[in-house]
């Protein structure tokens, strides 16, 4: 498998792919090792994990520079998405005990009841390229530290991050049969929905999550989709400080090309207020610079994958079609390299695919509403629900038109950010299950019940 740099079009690398038989080696391989990794004491896990994390934060420009050369964002962002693993991780190694370790739940005088929390077995992780360290972290790190072996599809859009991911999960300490990579594209992930895995976690597009919600779904065993969004924000008329609303909103749409499954994908701004808005917003944006993504001060990068800009091009021309206009960009970038124009649409509205269909890139409508009644029509005109932001001076406000929207996350005067010591969820169709925190530690367990009666 060839691994190219979308900012140069150049081959970085040849790399085998996995086939059939190399990833029934691999299962039967994790399959064995499973037991005694289970039943390492969770303390002894932990450790491990930790290192892992101290190895990331110790190899950073390395690990930056493979990353930013296969999927093109630049430097500092690569190195930020380590930094956020490695917070993570902190989070979730601190509090794999409290969640993780048996709970008694009734002791009184001849009985016993409690909650044991077993690990599922051996579980698929079918990854994705454009955080390949954070969306990793959110599903192998919960899992090793429950007990679990892990079988890691990268993305063949980052799959060297993978193999740098691997060899540091061993140099930590993980047994070398505990966690196994495969390398390829579709094919190999047909293989892993043919094989008895005891979970699936998968973060990616929604097509791809139904196919693999209802191929695996005979198996009865557990299935996780962190799936697309198009995530809705509102700015309400009473925000004081518009110029930092639009500067912090921007970067919620644009941060990593907006190559981001939480990144803002539609806008609704009050009417009183959105003329000023739009303005600041396409003023912060032409500040931003577009080059290697190994130049300093770098803000957008080539997009990750060739496809994309075909894709973003159709959403554009189909918007301009039905009355919207583009304020700037709105074209790929001529020359070497899958670069696209930022790009900011006004005289938009909900008919638009823009508006509708997830972009995944440096595209953002903007819309202007009467009033909150208005904008919670139009934010949860959507088939997905993963989040949604509204800034505003008042949070009662927020939080009542937040309350109204179908979606996992909601922002007050933020957006484009995850906490691991809150759950990560979407609904309808950005997924279902949930990673990061207490819930995400038990995503990949069993609980058993135990009920303890001493003889009369």
């Amino acid at each position: 498998m060839k691994i190219i740099n979308p900012a140069t079009e150049e081959i970085i690398k040849d790399i085998p792919e996995d086939n059939e038989n190399s990833i029934n080696k691999k299962f039967i391989e994790l399959k064995s090792a499973q037991q005694d990794w289970s039943k390492t004491p969770l303390e002894g896990r932990v450790k491990i994990i930790q290192k892992f994390a101290e190895l990331l934060k110790a190899n950073i420009e390395s690990l930056a520079l493979v990353l930013t050369s296969e999927v093109g964002k630049p430097l500092q962002q690569s190195r930020n998405e380590i930094n956020g693993a490695y917070t993570r991780i902190q989070w979730l190694t601190e509090n794999a005990s409290k969640y993780l370790s048996d709970e008694t739940m009734v002791q009184q005088p001849g009985l016993t009841e409690k909650i044991v929390y077993e690990p599922l077995g051996v579980i698929a992780n079918i990854s994705a390229w454009n955080y390949p360290y954070l969306v990793g972290v959110n599903v192998f790190v919960p899992a090793l530290l429950a007990g679990n072996a892990v079988m890691y599809k990268p993305s063949e859009y980052s799959s060297l991050t993978g193999l740098e991911i691997e060899k540091l999960l061993k140099q930590a300490g993980v047994p070398a049969y505990v966690f196994h990579i495969v390398i390829g594209a579709r094919s190999v992930g047909e293989v892993l929905l043919n094989t008895s895995f005891d979970g699936y976690f998968f973060t990616g597009s929604y097509k791809t999550g139904k196919y693999i919600y209802q191929k695996v779904a005979p198996k009865m065993v557990p299935c996780q989709c962190e799936l697309g969004g198009k995530d809705p924000l509102y700015v309400a008329d009473d925000v004081a400080d518009i110029k930092s609303a639009a500067a912090g909103t921007a970067d919620g749409a644009f941060y990593n090309n907006g190559q981001s499954c939480c990144a803002v994908e539609r806008i609704y701004v009050h009417e009183k207020i959105y003329d000023q808005y739009v303005d600041e917003f396409v003023n912060e944006v032409k500040t931003w610079k577009m080059g290697s993504p190994t130049d300093d001060g770098v803000y957008f990068g080539p997009l990750s994958r060739k496809d994309q800009a075909i894709f973003l091009k159709r959403q554009i021309n189909e918007a301009v079609q039905k009355g919207a206009k583009v304020l700037i960009g709105g074209k790929p970038v001529a020359g070497k390299g899958f670069y696209f124009e930022p790009t900011v649409l006004v005289n938009v509205d909900n008919t638009m695919d823009v508006m509708r269909e997830e972009s995944f890139g440096p595209l953002i409508g903007i819309m202007k509403v009467k009033n909150d009644e208005e904008a919670i029509t139009w934010m949860k005109d959507t088939e997905y629900g993963l989040t949604a932001s509204v800034y505003s001076n008042n949070q009662q406000r927020a939080e009542r038109i937040l309350s109204q929207i179908n979606s996992g996350t909601g922002y007050w005067n933020c957006c484009d950010r995850v906490s691991a010591a809150i759950p990560w969820s979407g609904r309808n169709h950005s997924g279902f299950g949930a990673t990061l925190s207490h819930v995400g530690l038990r995503a990949f367990t069993k609980p058993k019940a135990y009920h303890f009666k001493q003889p009369a």
